[in-house]
């Protein structure tokens, strides 16, 4: 329904409701077109998270932005997965392939890691990327200005402790010398624009 109904969302200090406009999505193929229906929209357009103000506007910004999505959705904290569950849930459980009652485990015995690769093949080199999230703080496409700093320094500190091999340098986004970013950039650790852009991932970054 496109009209206005007792469930959509009330301004601060109104009895009349607050209608974000429905956005165009872009990608109209991608999953947001499927789940971002408007009923949802308008339960949850108006809402923000607690951690750091993120809206489901802006978790869905590069489907509205970019016409080649297939997801098309970031959650900004770990707020956004409860908040907006009405999209997150069945959106995630199709692209995985998982039941709604389906639950994560975690196993760290790494006797069990079975390969796959013939042990006769000629491998060079191994990339493994791991990523971690930090209570307290925005995701990617949500944290704020203040939290990346605060995060940064935290981070600055710990580095500090790490010893022997797992030393290293820390960069710096600010004041950084043009050779050592693009050689950054070269090497694969800098982000490149694309549509990560579109939600703020790499905004404000120290």
């Amino acid at each position: 329904s496109s009209g206005i109904n007792a469930e959509w969302p009330l301004r601060p200090g109104s009895s009349e409701p607050s209608v974000i406009p429905f956005p165009e999505i872009k990608s109209k193929h991608s999953l947001v077109a499927k789940h971002v229906t408007m009923d949802k929209w308008a339960r949850l357009s108006n809402i923000e998270t607690e951690t750091s103000g993120f809206t489901l506007e802006k978790a869905i910004a590069c489907a509205v932005q970019f016409d080649n999505q297939h997801c098309g959705i970031y959650a900004g904290d770990a707020d956004s997965y409860k908040d907006f569950a009405e999209v997150f849930d069945p959106l995630i459980q199709e692209y995985h392939g998982i039941s709604a009652d389906a639950k994560h485990t975690s196993d760290m015995n790494v006797s069990r890691i079975r390969g796959t690769v013939n042990p006769k093949a000629p491998v060079h080199s191994v990339r493994i990327r791991v990523g971690r999230s930090f209570n307290g703080f925005g995701l990617s496409p949500g944290i704020t200005r203040q939290q990346r700093l605060e995060l940064e320094k935290l981070l600055k500190n710990a580095f500090t402790t790490l010893p022997g091999d797992l030393s290293g340098n820390y960069y710096a986004l600010q004041g950084m010398d043009e050779k050592v970013r693009q050689q950054l950039v070269d090497d694969h650790f800098l982000f490149v624009s694309g549509d990560r852009w579109a939600i703020d991932i790499i905004s404000d970054f120290p």
